[in-house]
This record gives structure tokens, sequence and C-alpha cells, in this order.
């Protein structure tokens, strides 16, 4: 039996190009990149939604720790950068010389992915996709099965491993076709098509880009950008507040020596991390940030719990903070949700 390693992402599109792999009786060993850029990474030990998917199927699945990488190819892009700040043909190679890698481990005759020509406009045009596969040392052995018929043949389809006949030739950023074949294999639980990388994302880009003229980024300054309404105090020190429950439980996790929790002591209202400079002005001006997201009149003195990391906490008396304030410090726009 043939044997080939799948690029699985968690989206439909490689989740189809694995079930056609299978129903060519092909050996699938899934690779699943961590990448930097999903919208939330999980805890240590929790299994992501695609790996979960791909070993409902009995399928073996190896995952690889992307961030430190994406790290380094959003700092250094060789091949540059989409509308915003995904460097797409850089995440594609290294992803796929990972894949190349795992190949040769394993003995596997090819790699295989879901994308689609026409789908992506800086990565899966056809002169990207040859550089692309060049450049991750795949040329004739990287499959894309659902849009095959539109590429020249592979070494595969050229050997008989593959039936060039029963692969597909779709093209362009339209998902009914691929819809329409998730039902025929009985797939109902796939995420939206919209794609997941948060670079992409204009609120996000501007968070990373304004830590980046700070400082160089760690994976977790990256996690931290996810979450919450982002302040930049006068002296640099960062204040992030929780807008909603969710957003207060992935803070909980985000706390590290030499940051601050605030939370008011007398009403409900959003955690509130504090890193940077955790001095008495800079403590209270960040009370007074998290009681404007509170139903605390303006003007009305609140008592505020003030919590640093591995200390006893303490309380201190504020009113919200004057709006004109509000505006000043915060970093404009809000990431995502």
């Amino acid at each position: 039996m043939a044997k080939a390693i799948g690029c699985i992402s968690g989206g439909l599109d490689s989740m189809l190009a694995l079930y056609l792999m299978r129903r060519e009786d092909i050996e699938v060993v899934a690779l699943h990149a961590m990448h930097l850029w999903y919208p939330a990474r999980l805890e240590a030990g929790a299994k992501p939604r695609a790996v979960e998917a791909v070993e409902a199927l009995g399928v073996r699945v190896e995952t690889i720790d992307a961030a430190e990488a994406d790290l380094e190819m959003v700092r250094h892009p060789k091949f540059g950068v989409g509308k915003r700040m995904n460097p797409c043909i850089d995440c594609r190679i290294w992803t796929l010389r990972q894949a190349k890698a795992l190949m040769d481990a394993e003995g596997a005759d090819f790699v295989f992915t879901g994308e689609v020509l026409g789908q992506r406009p800086m990565s899966q045009n056809r002169q990207a996709m040859q550089l692309i596969e060049r450049k991750a040392d795949l040329t004739d052995l990287l499959v894309r099965p659902l849009c095959a018929k539109r590429l020249a043949p592979t070494r595969p389809e050229r050997d008989g491993i593959l039936d060039r006949s029963r692969l597909l030739g779709i093209v362009g950023r339209s998902r009914k076709e691929q819809m329409a074949l998730a039902q025929e294999f009985g797939m109902t639980d796939y995420p939206s098509p919209a794609g997941g990388c948060l670079l992409t994302d204009p609120a996000f880009a501007y968070r990373l880009r304004e830590l980046m003229a700070r400082k160089e980024p760690t994976p977790a300054d990256v996690e931290l950008l996810k979450v919450g309404r982002h302040f930049r105090l006068d002296d640099g020190t960062l204040v992030v507040i929780g807008r909603h429950q969710e957003d207060n439980l992935r803070l909980d996790s985000l706390f590290r020596d030499g940051d601050v929790r605030i939370e008011p002591a007398d009403i409900p209202g959003p955690t509130t991390l504090v890193r940077g400079s955790v001095g008495k002005e800079n403590l209270a001006t960040a009370a007074a940030l998290t009681l404007c997201y509170t139903k605390a009149p303006a003007g009305e003195v609140r008592p505020v719990n003030i919590a640093p990391v591995g200390e006893e906490s303490s309380v201190v008396e504020v009113a919200p903070a004057d709006d004109a304030r509000v505006r000043e410090w915060i970093i404009l726009p809000e990431g995502p949700s």
C-alpha cells in the first residue's frame, strides 16, 4: 500500500483531501502544525480539534509546534506578506518542509494538502504554488487532490499510485463544490470557511505591529494579544481588560510573575492584567480603567482589588477613568473576540 503525509490544518479543504486519499486506499500519516496565529493556542496536553477529528478516522497524527518559526517568519518574511502581516508563502514552505522531513522518515511516497488553485490570492496562485513546492524540495511529490486536474500530473499520478481521473479540478474561492463533497462523505461538523489566521485580521495585526515596535515578542506575548481590550499607559505599561467571561477565564492562564491582577471588589466586572511598571499611580489608573467596564456611575468612587501575582491582595478606591483618557490610552482597533 502506498503511503502519504497529509498536511491537516483542521479546515474543510484539508479534511476533504484526507478523505480523497483514503478513498484511493492510501495509508495516511497526518501532520498538524500548531501555528501561533490560530485564534487560541491550547493548554499543554490538550488536543486540537483537527487532531481529534483525524484520529477519530483511525489516522495517526504527528503534531509540531510552529510558534518560534512563526515569529521568525513575521520578523523576516523572505517572500513578502499579504494585505496585513501574513507571510503566507513563507508559512507554506516551512510547513511543507516539515512534511518532507516526515515523508523521508516514514518512507512515504508523497505529500498532499487541501490547497485549491485560486482560492487564496497570495499563496494559491499557480506561480506561488510552484515556488512553494520547489522551495520545500517537493517538486513532483506534492499532490493537491482538490485541484489536481488543474495542475500538471505529479509522479504519484504518473506512476499509477493515484488515479488522476478520481481527483478533482476545483478552482476559485467558492466553496460550493467542497460543501457538496462534504455531504457526500457524510461530513456535517466542519469549521467555517472564513479561515483562521489572525495575521489577516486588521485588529490583531495592528496590535502585533504595536508590540513589535516595542520589543521582540514571545509566544506568550502573542497569546495575550488575542484577549481583551488593550491599553498602553504613558510609560508603556500594558493594561489588558477582559471583555466577557471567556476573556476573563483566558486571562487567568496568561498572568506571569511581575503582573498584577485587578478586579472590582463589590460589583460584577472584568478581570484586568497589568504588565510593566506596577507602581501605585499605574495601578490606580488601571483600576480606574477597569471600572469603566462596570456599571459604576461616572465619578463615583468604588473599591477595587489589587493582587500582584504571588502576593497578598489589597484594595484601592478610585472612580472610573475619564472617557478622554480611555480613548487616549486604548490600543485600537480591538482584537478578535
